[in-house]
């Protein structure tokens, strides 16, 4: 991919960019990263992607695969399953819902005891439900994992117990709870329940410290073992920004609580969202080799944009990463990337595409080129 800085994209806009290129705010948390939902774009990173253990932030990917399988129609809410020894509580370690041996259970119950008090019982049950195994859904997450890029994530169980190997990175955790929450909003009504009963046994949400001391907090995930300590995968909405944190290691509950509630008011406080394009937007004209036309106009698929922070107004560039286009080239046809950078670091990158065909040139007008073009780089030459 040829890097050009087009004339007429290298415009200076009243906008900032995001404080994970500065130092003016450290994280209490040893590691954490913020991001905008929206875009997925980072806004601040501190060790991101160190692999650790993550405990139960890996419930995260057990229910994005339930609720991709719901979305299929491979599962429906009301459905049940049986639930074996294998996932009978008095099998089960830590956190649970407590099922009981041969107890139906549905779909519905099981996801909510995952997401309200991160039942370690109930991620095996929906597990062997949908793939027959806690072992053949396990593949699934990983394969799942790689196809969203966590390149620094293992599984090895559904629910984040402990388990050589098994490791998640902030910045991977960031991603697939974005994936869950973007895709999958209802997630986020079932998240802040503030309590859960099965089996006559009355819960409250685990993650109830953050979610009634933060203002727009709506989710996300605990995590503890003696080897993760103190994890939480944070999300908060305000004014229509929803923000998703995550603070790995941290020493106590409530350290893990005021390191996610700094994290997400840097985010708010300090960021704003700021439009670079709108969807169908023509932004750059890319060449077009034996073209009828030398160029064609290029648009982004989707709205552009992108949170900045304060101090930073008219840093903001924008940088065509152009394709090799070769007549013909058909309406539609992947022309390269918009970059939206600060420092010469990239915020945040969309994919162009051709606004228009562009027919092939005839033989005399490409060989007319040809003799231009070598008569230009003869006097370039001299």
């Amino acid at each position: 991919m040829k890097k050009s800085i087009v004339a007429i994209l290298l415009i200076t806009l009243l906008l900032t960019t995001g404080s994970v290129y500065g130092e003016s705010f450290d994280s209490r948390a040893d590691v954490a990263v913020l991001m905008e939902a929206s875009s997925g774009q980072f806004l601040y990173e501190k060790n991101a992607d160190t692999p650790l253990p993550p405990a139960s932030t890996t419930k995260i990917m057990t229910l994005l695969l339930a609720f991709e399988a719901l979305e299929r129609g491979d599962i429906d809410w009301d459905d049940t399953t049986i639930v074996s020894r294998n996932a009978w509580s008095a099998e089960v370690v830590g956190s649970r819902m407590f099922l009981d041996l041969d107890q139906e259970v549905s779909i519905r119950d099981l996801i909510y005891g995952i997401s309200i008090v991160s039942a370690n019982d109930g991620t095996v049950a929906l597990a062997e439900h949908l793939s027959g195994s806690e072992e053949a859904f396990v593949q699934q997450m990983n394969q799942r994992a790689q196809e969203l890029g966590m390149t620094n994530t293992v599984f090895r169980n559904t629910s984040g117990l402990p388990a050589d190997g098994h490791v998640m990175s902030a910045r991977d955790i960031a991603i697939l709870s974005r994936e869950l929450i973007v895709n999958h909003p209802g997630i986020l009504d079932i998240e802040t329940q503030p309590e859960f009963t099965f089996n006559d046994i009355h819960q409250y949400n685990w993650n109830r410290r953050f979610l009634s001391s933060f203002e727009g907090a709506n989710g996300l995930k605990t995590g503890w073992t003696d080897e993760s300590r103190f994890n939480l995968a944070g999300a908060a909405l305000r004014d229509g920004r929803q923000l998703i944190s995550v603070v790995m290691g941290a020493e106590s509950e409530s350290e893990r609580v005021a390191a996610t509630s700094e994290l997400l008011n840097h985010g708010f406080n300090q960021f704003s969202p700021q439009t670079i394009a709108q969807k169908g937007e023509v932004v750059a004209e890319v060449a077009v080799k034996d073209g009828r036309q030398q160029v064609v106009p290029v648009t982004v698929p989707q709205e552009v944009e992108v949170a900045v922070p304060q101090g930073r107004e008219n840093d903001i560039e924008l940088v065509v990463a152009e394709e090799t286009l070769t007549a013909p080239v058909e309406e539609g046809a992947v022309a390269g990337q918009l970059l939206v950078q600060l420092d010469d670091e990239t915020l945040y990158s969309v994919q162009l595409y051709t606004a228009e065909e562009v027919g092939r040139a005839n033989f005399f007008v490409r060989g007319f080129r040809g003799i231009m073009n070598f008569i230009t780089g003869l006097f370039n030459r001299s």
